[in-house]
């Protein structure tokens, strides 16, 4: 009720182009978001998740965060996670637009998941994604996909995120350009990937939170972000929150028709 309410929210008070005003805004919108790319290029990746979607193997899944919404059984077949608990081809294709537009290189992904999102955004050859994931055996699963596909700069990072992210935010000598924060779907663990990925970032970085409105906790923790001194706007997509530091940018919060 709480995700169909917001919907109906958003779509309510959401803009396009024309109510736009900040050219970074503007082109953004227009040029990335609203912008049309081959499909072609991910067939193998498009491939791969058609087959996962069919696979009649099954993991145990080690719950670190939110429980599913459609099955939280600690034994789950390969096809179910694939169907539903993977992003659309929409958003990993707007993951890899950013990476391409912004010509970014250092990425971060909290929550691999089967790892389609990753090969999307390790598409951009020069590009190194760092992916975290909490489950070992959805982990491995997601290495053999690395392997299938031939991607060689995706870095795999396993482990619980409550350790493994900061070690990783101390050791990392330079900056990310992008994150995408998928992965324990609560308040305070999610206000906690920010605070500690804050530390790596720098003013033309993004941090990409997904699902804001799939629980009132999860909308609380986006609300909170919003409020962050260091955050200048905010660009709220319905199933994708994007996060701006730039300086020229005045502090707004903008709802855009995706």
């Amino acid at each position: 009720m709480h995700a169909a309410a917001r919907l109906i929210w958003h779509w309510l008070i959401a803009v396009n182009e024309h109510s736009l005003h900040s050219p970074f805004l503007f082109n953004f919108y227009n040029n990335t978001v609203k912008s049309e790319i081959a499909h072609e290029d991910f067939n193998a990746i498009e491939k791969l998740r058609y087959q996962l979607s069919k696979s009649k193997e099954k993991i145990s899944v080690t719950q670190l965060g939110a429980n599913s919404k459609v099955n939280n059984q600690k034994v789950r077949a390969i096809s179910d996670i694939a169907r539903r608990g993977i992003s659309s081809a929409k958003t990993s294709e707007l993951l890899y637009k950013i990476i391409r537009d912004f010509d970014f290189t250092h990425i971060i992904e909290l929550g691999t998941s089967l790892g389609i999102n990753t090969l999307y955004m390790a598409t951009k050859s020069t590009a190194v994604v760092y992916t975290f994931e909490g489950c070992p055996e959805t982990s491995l699963i997601a290495q053999e996909n690395f392997k299938i596909t031939g991607y060689s700069n995706i870095k795999q990072i396993a482990g619980d995120l409550t350790v493994s992210l900061p070690d990783f935010c101390t050791q990392f000598s330079g900056k990310i350009d992008l994150a995408f924060i998928d992965a324990n779907h609560q308040y305070e663990p999610t206000l906690t990937y920010f605070d500690q990925l804050l530390s790596i970032t720098h003013s033309k970085s993004m941090i990409i939170i997904d699902d804001i409105y799939w629980s009132a906790e999860m909308t609380r923790a986006w609300e909170k972000i919003k409020d962050h001194p260091q955050v200048t706007s905010t660009i709220d997509l319905y199933k994708l929150g994007i996060v701006l530091f730039r300086p020229e940018l005045e502090k707004q919060h903008i709802h855009l028709m995706a």
